[in-house]
C-alpha cells in the first residue's frame, strides 16, 4: 500500500471540493486529526474501513491489492477457481443440466465471458454462473452477473437452447473467509441474491422458477472420500457386531 500516495490523493480530492480538514472530518464522521494523519502519510494507521469513509466522503473508492511473487498469486487464484468451476461442471452433469464453461458473448458492443452458462431442458431453465474463488468487489460484481443475465437468452439461442427463464447464481468457496464477506453486506446479497446453499440446491434438482443465490461449495471429492470411509467403518462395525451375536448364540 502506497501510503503516501493515498495521502496526496485525499488531500487533491479534499482541496477540489475546497474542503478544509475539519469539513472533511464530518463528511465522514471521523476526527480531524485522523484526516491529518492519513494526509501525511500515515494511512497504515487507519483501518480499511477508515479509509473506505475517506474516499465515500470524497467520491472516491479505495482498491487494496496483494501481490505476491509476481504473477505467482494470480496463477493460485486462476487454480481456485478452475477448481470451484471442476465442481460446479460436475455438480450440475450429475442433476441433468447441460453446462458449458467460459461461454464469451459479444452482443450490441456487451463483450464477456459467462464462467457456466447451463440449461435445463425439461424446464427450459438457463442459469447465469459467477465463480468466485473471493468474494470480490460488491458492486463491482453485481453489475457483471446483471451484465451477464441480461444477454444469456440471446448467447442461449445460439447454442440451441430455447430458454424462457434466466436463473442468477453466485458460487463460493465454503470458507469461513468468504462467509464473512457475505455477512459483512447481508442486506444486499439478501436482497439481490436472496436464496442460498440448501435452496440453491433444492432448486438445482427442481428448478421451478427463477433462482437469486449463492451456493458456498464445498470440496465435493473430500465429501465423497469422507463418506465412503465412514461407511467402510459403518460396515465394519456392523460385522463386528454380527460376529459377537453369532458366538453369544454358539455359547
Amino acid at each position: 500500500m502506497d501510503v503516501v500516495r493515498i495521502g496526496l490523493s485525499f488531500r487533491a480530492l479534499r482541496r477540489r471540493r475546497r474542503w478544509t480538514q475539519q469539513r472533511l472530518a464530518l463528511e465522514a464522521d471521523l476526527a480531524r486529526s485522523t484526516i491529518a494523519r492519513i494526509e501525511t502519510g500515515h494511512a497504515d494507521e487507519a483501518t480499511v474501513r477508515t479509509l473506505i469513509r475517506v474516499a465515500t466522503a470524497l467520491g472516491a473508492t479505495v482498491s487494496v491489492r496483494v501481490l505476491w511473487h509476481g504473477e505467482g498469486l494470480d496463477r493460485l487464484l486462476d487454480a481456485a477457481h478452475a477448481d470451484l468451476t471442476d465442481r460446479m461442471l460436475e455438480l450440475l452433469g450429475d442433476l441433468g443440466w447441460q453446462a458449458l464453461p467460459e461461454v464469451s458473448f459479444n452482443n450490441y458492443g456487451e463483450r464477456g465471458s459467462i464462467d457456466i452458462l447451463a440449461f435445463h431442458e425439461p424446464t427450459r431453465s438457463l442459469l447465469v454462473i459467477e465463480i468466485k474463488s473471493v468474494v470480490p468487489d460488491l458492486q463491482s460484481m453485481l453489475e457483471t452477473l446483471d451484465r451477464k443475465a441480461r444477454v444469456a437468452l440471446a448467447v442461449a439461442r445460439g447454442r440451441g437452447w430455447q430458454a424462457t427463464s434466466v436463473s442468477r447464481l453466485l458460487v463460493l468457496p465454503d470458507d469461513r473467509t468468504a462467509r464473512r464477506r457475505v455477512d459483512r453486506h447481508r442486506m444486499t446479497f439478501d436482497t439481490v441474491l436472496p436464496a442460498r446453499t440448501a435452496a440453491v440446491r433444492r432448486w438445482l434438482a427442481a428448478p421451478i422458477g427463477r433462482l437469486a443465490g449463492i451456493l458456498f461449495l464445498s470440496d465435493v471429492r473430500h465429501a465423497v472420500t469422507r463418506h465412503r470411509v465412514a461407511a467402510v467403518a459403518d460396515r465394519a462395525r456392523a460385522g463386528s457386531y454380527a460376529r459377537r451375536d453369532t458366538g453369544r448364540d454358539q455359547e
